[in-house]
């Protein structure tokens, strides 16, 4: 999550969605927050003391935190916006990346399917780089009541285009997008699943399908 009290924009980074580039393209403006200097004291002392003070916002936090720690009149006159991404491919990608960057996770599941079946099997140990990626997507950008805080949602497979128009509603002049963690040599993800592990996802991601009008 990435708050910015001087530009009044709050980005809700959801994990996989293409949030790491949007916070490496916006992190030049948090320089120029006044706030800035408190935010980052803040940071390093949660860093220091093991995040036991409760004085940030994890990276991947959910909206609601936002809507119950900061005061009601400043949410509400923040933009929030946040980016979705298809299921079906935020799965292959968190494969990809899970693989490459904590391969010890991989063990005895080295193919799609197997650590995709590993990764929704209920009685598997609690992992968070695991359990991050099968997290609904819509939880992130919703009240305790289901009604969708976020004031505008820009999809993955349109990053550049929404990115702008985040950037436009923001007040913010588009910088260039950053591109980091951009995958290379990957096959389409459909080419990943059959039918079965296609429907897997389909039943597990119902509620983000729906609301966010993906499809395989």
């Amino acid at each position: 999550m990435l708050l910015s009290l001087r530009y009044k924009f709050l980005f809700v980074h959801i994990a996989k969605t293409g949030g790491t580039s949007i916070r490496a393209t916006l992190d030049r403006y948090r320089w120029r927050d006044p706030y800035y200097a408190a935010q980052f004291v803040c940071s390093r002392i949660s860093h220091l003391t093991g995040h036991r003070l409760g004085c940030k916002f994890p990276r991947h936090a959910k909206i609601v935190a936002a809507r119950e720690m900061l005061p009601r009149e400043l949410f509400e006159s923040l933009f929030k916006f946040a980016f979705v991404r298809n299921p079906w491919d935020l799965q292959v990608s968190s494969f990809h990346h899970i693989r490459r960057e904590r391969p010890h996770l991989v063990a005895g599941h080295g193919d799609f399917e197997k650590f995709l079946r590993y990764k929704l099997d209920p009685d598997r140990p609690y992992q968070f780089h695991i359990d991050t990626s099968i997290e609904l997507q819509s939880d992130y950008l919703v009240d305790l009541h289901g009604k969708v805080l976020v004031d505008f949602i820009g999809r993955y497979e349109n990053i550049e285009a929404d990115f702008r128009e985040a950037c436009r509603r923001t007040g913010i002049t588009p910088p260039p997008l950053a591109h980091r963690r951009k995958a290379k040599n990957r096959s389409d993800y459909r080419s990943y699943y059959s039918d079965v592990t296609a429907e897997l996802i389909a039943e597990r991601f119902k509620k983000d399908i729906d609301l966010l009008d993906y499809s395989f």
